[in-house]
């Protein structure tokens, strides 16, 4: 049997000669309706054309002739929007050490990379980083690789990496001087080591997002400007303080500072519901997806479930989901900026198809499927607007695209069964996704 080292290449060779755009010619989608994100509207029957890794023009059908060489893409009665984005999500270590488990190793980085894509999930921002990523990024973001666009953190800030506000400091200038997109942070981190990094971080010009010590709190995290509060642990951690009306206090009080300090809210709901005990174990294990990953990472999943014990839990689980949704909810409606993430790989929460599990929950906290898409989208390319150009379907932007076969501003499921993914103009279409999701199945099964 081939490894998934060879079948990633294979496959890579194929599309480059049949189904995937060559750099050289156009790809044009014709007759399609596009869902562009920059407002909620569709717009009926349009050629979208792509050269190179760039949108180049949207215009409606019967307005344009393509040239017969470039390659087309039928999008009749379907719908083209901007790719996905795992903006929480983790790479495999490339290089592991000696003492890691079998299973990290080349075919399992490669395998994750492709099932973010399978899903629709066209840019990653891995939010751990490890010896070698940041060449794995450059490989991917060539297209070397069938992967998202990468953009990485650093080894975390902890209380093991760090003891001590000058080697926070210290960490941070190496750190931007490797060519890490942001800074990482971990609970254990004392009040002057964090102050230390916010010091050295505005200096040098980095940002740095994550979790919120329990020493620095959410508070004080957002008024330091820390770009990124992932999980909600912060504001579930301050608001468990209070009650009733003292906390609808609080929680304004929150929401006001966070949108004053522009922080961006990624919250994992799905996978915090697993994490602090208030999930449903035995429908997990019975997930589809965990045919893809290795056959120790789903065990490691499974003794999770029989013994759910971690330190993020406060009070009554189903109480803290509920609050963590409220908090979602609320800041929502007062518009806080907000982001999609899960956390993949983590408990139950496979690459790619774990965007499907959070979708519900972003939907239950009261979000609209719009407000949902645009965490996903828009949001990502203003997030990232000093990087690249994504995030909407419009001249100029980055062609990360997905092509459905109904809207998903009525139906958020129908991205599940999308017809196609292009990353960067590289067309992956559903027959090839099919085809290497079989083999990383049979891979693992074995």
């Amino acid at each position: 049997m081939k490894t998934i080292t060879t079948l990633v290449l294979s496959l890579f060779l194929i599309g480059c000669t049949g189904d995937t755009s060559s750099r050289e010619s156009l790809t044009v989608f014709t007759n399609v309706n596009v869902i562009p994100m920059d407002s909620e509207q569709v717009l009926m029957d349009q050629t979208v054309i792509i050269d190179g890794d760039r949108i180049v023009d949207v215009i409606p059908s019967s307005e344009i002739t393509v040239p017969a060489s470039a390659m087309f893409i039928d999008g009749t009665d379907k719908y083209l929007m901007p790719g996905l984005a795992e903006m929480h999500g983790h790479v495999p270590p490339t290089n592991p050490g000696p003492n890691a488990p079998e299973y990290f190793n080349k075919e399992y980085v490669e395998s994750t990379l492709f099932l973010y894509v399978s899903a629709g999930i066209t840019t990653v921002r891995g939010m751990l980083g490890y010896e070698g990523q940041l060449s794995l990024k450059d490989s991917v973001n060539s297209g070397a690789y069938i992967g998202p666009n990468l953009y990485l953190a650093g080894p975390s800030f902890n209380g093991n990496s760090i003891s001590s506000p000058e080697e926070a400091r210290e960490r941070v200038i190496q750190q931007h001087e490797e060519g890490w997109d942001l800074l990482k942070i971990h609970p254990g981190v004392s009040l002057e080591e964090y102050d230390a990094m916010v010091e050295a971080a505005d200096e040098v010009g980095i940002t740095f997002g994550g979790h919120v010590p329990a020493g620095v709190g959410v508070i004080h995290a957002i008024e330091s400007g820390q770009i990124t509060i992932d999980h909600v642990d912060g504001y579930v951690s301050y608001l468990s303080q209070f009650e009733d009306q003292e906390m609808e206090e609080k929680l304004d009080e929150l929401i006001r500072l966070t949108k004053e300090h522009n922080v961006w809210i990624v919250p994992t709901m799905a996978l915090w519901e697993t994490i602090i005990g208030a999930a449903d174990y035995e429908t997990m294990r019975t997930y589809d997806e965990l045919k893809y990953i290795p056959k120790g990472v789903k065990q490691n999943y499974f003794d999770f479930a029989e013994n759910p014990q971690t330190g993020y839990t406060i009070g009554d689980p189903a109480e803290q989901a509920q609050l963590r949704s409220r908090i979602l909810g609320e800041m929502n409606k007062a518009g806080v900026k907000i982001l999609m993430g899960t956390d993949a790989p983590q408990l139950f929460s496979v690459p790619g198809f774990s965007i499907h599990r959070e979708l519900p929950h972003m939907k239950a906290a009261g979000m609209s499927n719009y407000e949902i898409l645009l965490s996903g989208t828009k949001n990502v390319g203003e997030y990232f607007a000093e990087k690249d150009q994504f995030g909407t379907v419009a001249v100029g932007q980055r062609a990360d695209l997905i092509l459905l076969n109904a809207n998903p501003l009525e139906d958020l499921s129908v991205i599940k069964e999308h017809d196609g993914v292009m990353v960067q103009g590289r067309w992956y279409s559903r027959e090839i996704i099919v085809q290497k999701l079989k083999e990383i199945e049979t891979y693992y099964s074995e």
